[in-house]
């Protein structure tokens, strides 16, 4: 495994200029009754007051509010559930740990995300569709102007495992693919553009653990780059075990990502992906100065 220095970067959230010196952490909320990882289902206020407290004390950085699961076989939302969702559970984050964290939503609607940015103070849009599933999100983004997370995916959450033929190398197609909608977005004037390789979405195991080996390839997009790889299937089916039993495995992939230069780590355990990332910088800096 190639160690990668670690590229800073930055993003304008709402006019101030913040810098990505370290590999970032950002917790997942999910405000929602079916997503995949059943322990991290919050609905009630004071329990999502609760869960965005204890995660900015295990330190972190960004927190990620989801209100419509995405998983294979859920049942998907209406926009208007989802923002009232969203409407309880933005306001019980922000309640709980002020103005300063930083907060994206994980949506794929374009009127959902304008409503969080616009009515709710988001800073982040998080699509796993990268605009494919709203072909208003790229539009309704650049008069937002606010940072955009585009993933890479496949057709819709229902089918995506179906499409999964890739015409040559996985790493160079998804590269390319997502360099050209990059690309897209700063012509529309999305400046902020996070990069997202989309782990476990239209991506078989072998596929995934492809991507990931060929993770410090993604620099060239000049942007940076999420990994969401907790306690995922990927995961999963190589240990043979579940979501609930997944919490080591997805440490050391998490570590892997950060030698290999990400900038933020999606997770659902923010303790553990902190204390990879200073096991991590400590061994980084020895390895500089030595």
């Amino acid at each position: 495994m190639n160690n990668c220095d670690f590229k800073k970067s930055s993003l304008n959230l709402r006019g101030r200029l913040v810098e990505i010196d370290r590999p970032w952490v950002m917790g997942i909320i999910n405000a929602t009754p079916d997503s995949f990882f059943a322990d991290s289902r919050v609905m009630d206020s004071e329990d999502i007051s609760e869960r965005a407290k204890s995660m900015m004390r295990e330190g972190a950085d960004i927190l990620d509010i989801g209100a419509c699961s995405t998983r294979p076989g859920a049942e998907v939302a209406t926009a208007e559930e989802e923002i009232r969702r969203l409407d309880v559970a933005v306001k019980a984050v922000r309640d709980a740990v002020g103005d300063d964290m930083i907060l994206s939503v994980d949506t794929y609607r374009a009127d959902v995300a304008r409503h969080c940015v616009e009515h709710l103070g988001v800073d982040i849009i998080n699509d796993i569709s990268g605009g494919d599933l709203d072909m208003e999100m790229h539009n309704t983004v650049a008069k937002l102007q606010v940072p955009y997370i585009v993933m890479h995916t496949r057709g819709t959450p229902a089918t995506m495992q179906q499409l999964t033929d890739y015409d040559g190398d996985v790493a160079a197609v998804v590269l390319e693919e997502l360099a050209r909608k990059i690309d897209t977005l700063h012509q529309m004037g999305i400046n902020d553009v996070i990069a997202d390789p989309g782990f476990g979405f239209a991506k078989t195991v072998e596929q995934n653990f492809r991507l990931l080996s060929c993770l410090e390839a993604f620099h060239a997009l000049e942007v940076p780059l999420l990994v969401g790889v907790s306690r995922k299937s990927m995961i999963q089916k190589v240990l043979k075990c579940t979501a609930n039993d997944a919490l080591n495995g997805t440490t050391v992939v998490n570590t892997i990502a950060m030698m290999k230069g990400a900038h933020i780590l999606r997770v659902h355990d923010v303790k553990a992906a902190v204390e990879a990332r200073r096991l991590v910088a400590f061994t980084m800096d020895k390895a500089r100065n030595s």
